[in-house]
């Protein structure tokens, strides 16, 4: 996970949720090597917990194409809404209603961010990005992103997941849905920045697709208006 990402301070309040975590968090970064053996231990968990860990984790790695519709709150209490649209691995997109009117779209390497309000344009590596929890081709829990806690609650479970590597810098919390079928769905999740402010991001609705249009996952910097 690298160190924050600096920006101001509108723009990383409005990223908070899912988009969020681009500037205001280090990204939960995935990783294929072991690296991490000696930093921070991961907690031990019943096998329940295990259980839910492995559901979750089977979960996010057969989620394909997908889109909906997304409610996020900031840690003010201020409210925005969206598209949202997936293309795992590595692609995905968020379309802020206006006043916002913010788009962020992953093309599997970059995440590129267009604000229209204040005319700017930035990228990020997304293997740099929290993004790259739900995107990465192999999603695991056990190596740079460890969960270190789980609840059931009424609806399903949650999972706390956080960088092994730092122990004072944020985290995620993953909210799933379960049927009475065990069947899991992703209902929110909510990011905490080392200043301890949490902003949610609820998925209002959620429609599996068999494919999204590609140009969807595409975005050029758009020509500053003069």
């Amino acid at each position: 996970m690298t160190n924050f990402i600096k920006t101001d301070f509108t723009k990383r309040t409005l990223l908070l949720g899912l988009a969020a975590a681009l500037v205001t968090t280090p990204a939960l970064a995935q990783s294929g090597k072991n690296e991490f053996s000696g930093l921070i231990t991961p907690p031990s968990f019943n096998a329940a917990d295990k259980a839910r860990i492995q559901k979750a984790t089977d979960y996010l790695q057969n989620l394909g194409t997908a889109h909906g519709r997304f409610e996020q709150t900031d840690f003010k209490g201020r409210k925005s809404t969206g598209n949202w649209y997936l293309a795992r691995p590595g692609k995905m997109r968020f379309e802020y209603d206006a006043p916002t009117s913010l788009l962020i779209v992953s093309n599997g390497k970059t995440v590129s961010m267009w604000d229209p309000r204040l005319q700017s344009f930035d990228q990020y590596p997304l293997s740099e990005t929290p993004l790259s929890l739900f995107l990465a081709r192999q999603i695991r829990f056990d190596q740079g992103v460890i969960v270190t806690a789980v609840s059931s609650n009424a609806q399903g479970f949650t999972l706390k997941a956080r960088d092994r590597r730092k122990s004072s810098e944020g985290s995620v919390v993953l909210g799933f849905d379960q049927a009475a079928n065990g069947a899991l769905a992703l209902r929110e999740w909510t990011i905490t920045d080392a200043q301890n402010r949490a902003t949610n991001l609820k998925l209002t609705s959620f429609t599996r697709d068999s494919a999204q249009k590609p140009d969807l996952f595409v975005l050029n910097k758009p020509q500053k208006k003069k």
